[in-house]
């Protein structure tokens, strides 16, 4: 660091990333700290740290615990984990057991994703044509597709911040129907955002758009962002023409019948065409009338044919 970019910096070796970060902190400019993967050196330099130096740590809970007489990290590994789960909590307290003892189950990503994925035009000056506004937040949001593709991750949302003249901004944010990565996507959820600010002749200075909650685009089962970027493999991204959800579109296949999704009746052998919900009972005794009723016994000829 000091030889490429002039700029003096320490560095330190360890099993674990926790390891790492706290011999780091604590080794001098322009020099470096190995810490062996052995129980013996691990013990030997955690259990003097002040048990502040632990991540998830703060000036609270080291006030908590040192009123208990836990003042460094050897006095936390000597107490049993249910002991400190009944002082911090379940999660909490297992946490601060197993850093203390010295494992860390972080894994090292050898190529993180970006910090930031925020994209921002600065217009050369105060811009009053909403057309110039839509344009800017089409390229923005072509920009910030192009990231999200190259880097492999999805977004649930998209933040708009707009800059006024005055140096004021107002921010917007609004989470998309389905993560994505796709330009027209993006665009349109940016446009939404703009027409909601209900602008009128309003000068703007700069226009920045970011992705919410970015991830990558195969996340582990369960998760909110498990799903394919793509809903369409064999396109990159959807036509800029293609009809957008809601559209005037003819279909030769009747959509099935609502009838068709409900259960069927334990016993009967015939599917469930009326569904009553507590919504519809309090609406039909609201109004005073029912919306359906059984026909009375002798409306019904039982005679054989």
């Amino acid at each position: 660091m000091l030889a490429y970019f002039g700029v003096r910096s320490s560095a330190a070796v360890a099993g674990t990333p926790m390891l790492a970060a706290m011999a780091c902190a604590l080794t001098p400019l322009g020099r470096r700290t190995v810490i062996d993967d052995s129980p013996e050196a691990i013990s030997a330099f955690l259990r003097p740290r002040p048990v502040r130096e632990l991540p998830g740590v703060g000036g609270k809970t080291a006030a908590l615990l040192g009123e208990y007489g836990l003042h460094t990290v050897g006095d936390i590994a000597d107490v049993p984990q249910h002991t400190l789960q009944r002082l911090l909590g379940a999660r909490a307290g297992r946490a601060l057991h197993e850093h203390a003892c010295g494992h860390d189950t972080t894994a090292v990503d050898p190529t993180p994703a970006p910090a930031s994925l925020s994209t921002e035009h600065r217009f050369p000056r105060d811009e009053l044509d909403p057309a110039a506004h839509r344009r800017i937040l089409l390229a923005l949001a072509d920009d910030l597709g192009a990231r999200l593709r190259a880097t492999d991750q999805i977004a649930t949302g998209v933040t708009c911040t707009i800059r006024y003249a005055d140096l004021t901004a107002t921010r917007r944010s609004r989470t998309l129907p389905e993560a994505t990565q796709h330009t027209v996507l993006l665009a349109r959820a940016a446009y939404t955002l703009y027409e909601s600010l209900g602008l009128q002749r309003a000068r703007i200075r700069s226009s920045r758009c970011a992705p919410t909650r970015c991830g990558p685009t195969t996340g582990p089962p369960g998760s909110s962002l498990s799903t394919r970027a793509t809903t369409n493999p064999s396109r990159s991204k959807p036509s800029p023409i293609a009809p957008g959800p809601g559209a005037g579109t003819r279909c030769s296949t009747p959509p099935p019948s609502p009838s068709a999704h409900l259960p069927r009746q334990p016993g009967s052998g015939t599917e469930a065409v009326v569904q009553r919900t507590h919504t519809d009972a309090r609406h039909e005794r609201d109004s005073g009338r029912r919306r359906w009723a059984p026909l009375p016994r002798s409306a019904v000829d039982f005679s054989p044919s």
